[in-house]
């Protein structure tokens, strides 16, 4: 899939057992290039009838193919993946930028990420091993197995729709499982392109399925399938808890990465220069549209004026634009709906007693989705702009005077998915770190994430982790094997 130029609309199909074909209804919808407005793809809008094909292929090359294969088989052909996708990264890259309105130069770091993540779990294909077990019975060897759960369902989101996936895509192919993928409505594209480099690199037919179409429909025909053995969910906290409701009626695993409210704590002998830096990167990049945004600001009431002032001029400097401009420090929104959601959250909390100092609104002489850098003051951690996820530029502060105080406002929230605490004194920074609740915390940094570290979050947050060793064992089941060496028959009626 060659990368579209300006003003073509490129036709797609779904992708199905190795082929790309048309939705069984044959209806479509568009995709629009968000910092434009303008249709740039159309995809098949995809149903139940779909996702029942594309399951029966995933069912056929667990099966038979990929889930027979070795592990030193899936790790030599996750190696290929990583290989092609350092060749494509610049078209994945603008095809990613074109879909989902980030930055270009944001989607570039991004795709390089993604090779990171298949060599990172080729190397666990080959190595992913149960282990014997130490037992009262000599006559008796136990060990473990860790076999492919099966079937995957993966329901990816917008805001990074590549990452996102590989952050599934990746162990769940390492461990043997085969996945089927329902990519958000507004950002279709990629998942169907990564396809391309998937069967180049070797992957059989049936192993990577693409369905596309809206959530209500798609989403619920994969969550409700009984031929789907594990569900993987990125998306809103909301959403999240009616998959799980859906997934357990045919007691389907899950693993769900939901929403944040993440906290940034700036202590009084934090290093200003630094904590600002960290606080423009924790909420404005991605503009914001990010689970992990570190939306809310806990500031040392001593550094409360410095630090909204520098951070406050650093806002009104980022330069808006075209995501595919090399100058651009912030794209649009990804829809219509988002934008006048984030405009109606900064409305409702100056109506709560919250100061604008900067950004508020939709800046000018721009056309696309956007929302100025918005910084807001004399937030209490009761309003919801403290404890409501708004998923676009909008940083909520709020004032404390103890460390006691600091920990208590940041775990005043039923979100827990990231924090940052920002200090020069490594013991206090780390005493604060440790009593968060959070399922990632930044000490003097932001946004740090790798493959080999778990990733998800507390309460509203989520369940279970993806990246790291806990990442692969999601995508298995343990076995647990008796082997008799005695060799000998013995009364039926003693358990001894």
């Amino acid at each position: 899939m060659p990368s579209p130029a300006t003003g073509t609309v490129r036709q797609l199909g779904l992708h199905i057992d190795g082929h790309d074909v048309p939705a069984a209804s044959e209806a479509t919808f568009t995709s629009l290039d968000a910092s434009t407005g303008e249709v740039w793809a159309r995809v098949p809008d995809g149903d139940a009838t779909d996702v029942d094909l594309a399951v029966r292929a995933a069912r056929r090359a667990q099966t038979e193919t990929w889930g027979a294969a070795t592990g030193y088989q899936r790790a030599r052909v996750l190696r290929r993946v990583a290989r092609l996708i350092e060749r494509d990264q610049e078209r994945l890259a603008t095809l990613e930028a074109r879909d989902s309105g980030r930055l270009l130069r944001d989607t570039r770091t991004q795709v390089g990420f993604l090779a990171d993540w298949f060599n990172y779990y080729a190397g666990y294909a080959d190595k992913l091993a149960g282990r014997a077990m130490p037992g009262e019975r000599p006559d008796m060897l136990v060990y473990t197995r860790n076999e492919p759960i099966g079937v995957v369902g993966a329901i990816v989101p917008w805001n990074a729709p590549l990452l996102l996936l590989v952050w599934k895509l990746a162990p769940a192919l390492a461990a043997g499982c085969t996945v089927v993928v329902k990519p958000s409505d507004y950002t279709p594209v990629t998942a169907l392109a990564l396809a391309d480099v998937l069967e180049e690199a070797g992957l059989p037919a049936g192993a990577y399925n693409v369905v596309t179409g809206f959530g209500p429909r798609v989403g619920q025909a994969m969550t409700a399938h009984p031929g789907i053995d594990k569900i993987a969910f990125t998306g809103s906290t909301e959403t999240g808890i009616a998959v799980g409701q859906a997934a357990m009626q045919n007691l389907t695993r899950l693993t769900l990465e939901l929403g944040g409210k993440s906290a940034q704590v700036v202590l009084a002998d934090a290093d200003v220069d630094n904590a600002v830096n960290g606080i423009i990167n924790g909420i404005f990049l991605g503009s914001g549209q990010t689970c992990m945004a570190g939306s809310r600001l806990l500031v040392h009431e001593s550094l409360h004026d410095e630090i909204v002032r520098r951070v406050a001029a650093r806002a009104r400097q980022i330069r808006l634009g075209s995501p595919l401009s090399e100058d651009t420090e912030m794209g649009p929104l990804v829809n219509e709906q988002q934008q006048k959601q984030v405009l109606d959250r900064i409305a409702a909390a100056r109506t709560d007693g919250a100061e604008v100092v900067c950004g508020g609104g939709v800046p000018d002489g721009l056309a696309g989705l956007f929302v100025a850098p918005t910084v807001l003051t004399g937030v209490e951690s009761h309003m919801p702009i403290a404890q409501e996820e708004v998923f676009g530029p909008v940083l909520a502060v709020t004032t404390f005077s103890t460390e006691d105080e600091a920990v208590r406002l940041a775990n005043d929230s039923r979100f827990g998915l990231a924090a940052a605490v920002w200090s020069q004194n490594v013991h206090r920074a780390l005493s604060v770190a440790h009593r968060l609740r959070a399922g990632t915390v930044w000490v003097n940094t932001y946004r740090a994430f790798s493959p080999g570290v778990p990733f998800g979050g507390f309460g509203h947050s989520g369940m279970g982790r993806e990246n790291g060793l806990e990442g692969i064992l999601a995508y298995t089941e343990t076995k647990s094997v008796w082997v008799e060496l005695a060799g000998r028959t013995k009364d039926p009626f003693d358990l001894g």
